[in-house]
């Protein structure tokens, strides 16, 4: 399914260069197919994005790439001389790809660094990985031992562009398209015309993914016309909203059509299962106290 899609959009349009509503479109589109698959290539397109932020001309057209950026604590991962050495965390597809842009503390600082994956002393575990959910594109620990990389940009570089939000805005098209998918099982369903508590949850879902979909195109816009920003509040704003969203029409559709989907209906049943598992990427009130944090800032937050 991956070949199929990147044979038709090898390439996204870059977000901030005027298209990103575009880009993200086609990232709903490939979310609401399969999300496993919008999240293997979403790695590969914000790979894409990453590199010509930071002046790597290093993708090639055979390649598939992911980006691993997790940093939980304890982590050994470091690299000395050429090499990378450690443990990485939480690296989605590691056995799809063929290339990774890998993050890791570097001389106090936070460092990319691109590596190939078909180099000896790699090792990839994915044995902890006992997921229902995104159970298509497995996540694993891989084990450096003195892999040859290159670093990509200056020091912290990744972190502090601009496109590191807007990549994160990005995750919400994908949670957004799957979400779409889900709702219209209850869209599609007979019940409607006899069952107004059904119709009732349908139009709740309409009314809540019309303002996601309005934040979507507001925030491309935005970004569009100041790509130099990184739009945290709008980027935390749109994440916050289409999590709230995917999660209400996951509860409704099921409240609405009772089991017999999610026990029938093997596709919404994984798609359910994907999503709920995906929308985790939010970090729930972390995210929400940052966002709070922002609009204290603010002297009028609520403007029309």
């Amino acid at each position: 399914m991956a070949d199929k899609w990147l044979s038709t959009h090898p390439t996204l349009p870059l977000p901030g260069r005027g298209h990103t509503v575009e880009r993200w479109q086609t990232l709903a589109d490939i979310a609401a197919d399969d999300l496993c698959v919008a999240k293997l290539l979403e790695a590969h397109y914000d790979a894409q994005a990453i590199c010509a932020d930071l002046g790597a001309d290093i993708m090639l057209p055979t390649q598939r790439w992911a980006v691993w950026a997790a940093e939980p604590p304890g982590s050994d991962m470091r690299f000395s001389g050429q090499a990378l050495n450690g443990t990485k965390a939480w690296c989605s597809g590691a056995a799809q790809v063929t290339h990774a842009l890998v993050t890791t503390r570097h001389a106090g600082a936070s460092c990319l660094f691109a590596v190939a994956l078909d180099q000896p002393g790699i090792r990839i575990d994915s044995s902890a990985w006992q997921a229902v959910g995104m159970q298509g594109i497995e996540t694993a620990n891989v084990r450096f031992c003195d892999t040859p990389a290159r670093q990509i940009g200056e020091s912290d570089a990744y972190l502090t562009r601009p496109g590191f939000w807007h990549g994160g805005a990005g995750i919400a098209a994908c949670w957004f398209g799957a979400t779409i998918a889900v709702a219209d099982v209850l869209r599609a369903s007979t019940r409607l015309s006899n069952d107004p508590h059904a119709a009732a949850h349908l139009g709740a879902i309409d009314a809540s993914l019309a303002s996601a979909a309005a934040l979507l195109r507001q925030l491309a816009l935005r970004i569009d016309a100041q790509p130099e920003q990184a739009h945290l509040r709008g980027v935390l704003q749109l994440r916050s909203v289409v999590e709230a969203v995917a999660r209400d029409t996951l509860d409704r559709v099921a409240r609405a059509l009772g089991p017999g989907p999610l026990c029938g209906n093997r596709a919404h049943a994984q798609r359910c299962a994907d999503l709920s598992v995906f929308i985790r990427q939010h970090h729930a009130e972390r995210d929400l106290q940052a966002l709070g944090e922002l609009c204290q800032q603010e002297a009028s937050p609520w403007k029309i």
